[in-house]
């Protein structure tokens, strides 16, 4: 009888920990994928910002200031909707690592209820065997 229990308790255990690295290495790679698509975000926007400033260092008279004047718009403008974007793709990504984890979940929810099914089932039969002896 213990060994059943102590059988039952350790194929829980693995699957738990089976579904629980699986779990991570979706989040991880939902994380690192987010992360990169930042920092390649930041890097563009700075890049950018750094040509503007070393256009903005050669101006020695007002016009020009002038003539640079419409292009450090142009480049906040690109600069927000580059991170815009990005904000957009990450969550996209967020959205799309948490189906899957709730896809795992959803498995895992029913696959339980399965086997409780099974044991109740086994149970009535064998109470129902042994009130007809």
């Amino acid at each position: 009888m213990y060994q059943n229990i102590n059988e039952q308790f350790g194929s829980a255990t693995r699957q738990f920990a089976d579904t629980a690295a699986e779990v991570n290495r979706l989040a991880l790679a939902g994380a690192e994928k987010a992360f990169g698509l930042q920092l390649s975000t930041i890097e563009e926007n700075t890049n950018a910002a750094f040509a503007f400033w070393g256009e903005l260092a050669q101006v020695r008279d007002i016009d020009g200031l002038k003539a640079v004047w419409p292009k450090g718009a142009q480049l906040a403008r690109e600069s927000v909707e580059r991170s815009v974007s990005a904000g957009q793709e990450v969550f996209g990504q967020a959205v799309a690592t948490n189906e899957a984890i709730a896809q795992i979940a959803k498995g895992q929810v029913e696959q339980a209820t399965a086997k409780a099914q099974d044991a109740v089932q086994g149970a009535a039969k064998a109470a129902a065997g042994k009130t007809r002896k």
